[in-house]
C-alpha cells in the first residue's frame, strides 16, 4: 500500500513539474521556431480608453470604417470602469489556420498569424473559428483581415502603430524569446493572464490586471 502511494506521489509530482516547465517555456520562448517570438504585454491598469491605439491602427493599416484590427472594450465593475484593449492574439496554436481551405491563413516562423490575400477566397472559415472575434471580412479587399502586429513596421525595426501611439505605455511589444527584451522581462516578473486559455490556442498577448469578466 505504501509502495503504491509512493508511486502515485511520484507521478503527481512529475506531472506538476512538467506543467510548471511547460508554462515557463510558453512564457519564455513560446513556440519560437524562427529565432524570434513576437508577443505583446498589455497593462490594463494603465489604459483609460483614449482610443489612440484604435485610431493609429486604422490610419496605419487603412482599416475600413465599421471594422477593427484592434479595439477597446469598456467594462463597468463595482470598483469603477475598466478598459481592455483586444486584437488578434497571434496564437501558438491558432484555431484559424486549420479550417482555412486554401492555406491563406498561416503562421510565420516568428509566430505571426497572417493572411495571404492572394489565396483568400473570403469563405469566412477563419472568422468563425477565431475564439477572440479578432477577424473580419474586409469590404474593400473582399478577403479576411485582422491585426498583423504591423508586420510591415517590425520588419523595419519599428513598433506596431498601436504600441507607438499609446500615451500611457500600457502596451509593450517585443521578442519573447530574447531574455533581454522588455516584454520578456515584464512577463517573467509580473503575474499575467491570457484570454480564453481553455481553448488551447496559446495566445501571445499577456495581460496584467485583467478582470475576470474581460477574459471571456
Amino acid at each position: 500500500m505504501n509502495s503504491i502511494s509512493r508511486r502515485e506521489f511520484v507521478k503527481v509530482a512529475a506531472s506538476a513539474l512538467v506543467a510548471t516547465v511547460a508554462l515557463s517555456a510558453s512564457r519564455a520562448t513560446s513556440r519560437e521556431v524562427g529565432g524570434r517570438r513576437w508577443a505583446m504585454f498589455i497593462d490594463v491598469s494603465k489604459c483609460y480608453g483614449c482610443m489612440a491605439c484604435v485610431v493609429a491602427c486604422a490610419a496605419e493599416n487603412n482599416v475600413p470604417v465599421g471594422v477593427f484590427k484592434t479595439w477597446v472594450e469598456r467594462h463597468v465593475l463595482p470598483g469603477g470602469v475598466v478598459f481592455v484593449p483586444k486584437q488578434c492574439n497571434h496564437c501558438d496554436n491558432p484555431p484559424c489556420v486549420k479550417p482555412c481551405p486554401t492555406g491563406a491563413t498561416y503562421r510565420t516562423a516568428d509566430g505571426l498569424v497572417l493572411v495571404d490575400s492572394g489565396k483568400c477566397i473570403g469563405c469566412g472559415a477563419c472568422i468563425v473559428s477565431c475564439p477572440y472575434g479578432a477577424r473580419y471580412f474586409n469590404p474593400l479587399t473582399g478577403v479576411a483581415d485582422k491585426c498583423t502586429f504591423c508586420n510591415h513596421r517590425i520588419k523595419l525595426g519599428r513598433l506596431p502603430a498601436c504600441v507607438e501611439a499609446c500615451p500611457t505605455r500600457s502596451r509593450v511589444f517585443g521578442d519573447l524569446s530574447d531574455p533581454g527584451s522588455e516584454v520578456r522581462k515584464i512577463v517573467d516578473r509580473v503575474q499575467t493572464r491570457v484570454l480564453k486559455p481553455e481553448t488551447g490556442a496559446e495566445p501571445q498577448i499577456y495581460y496584467y490586471a485583467l478582470p475576470e469578466v474581460a477574459s471571456k
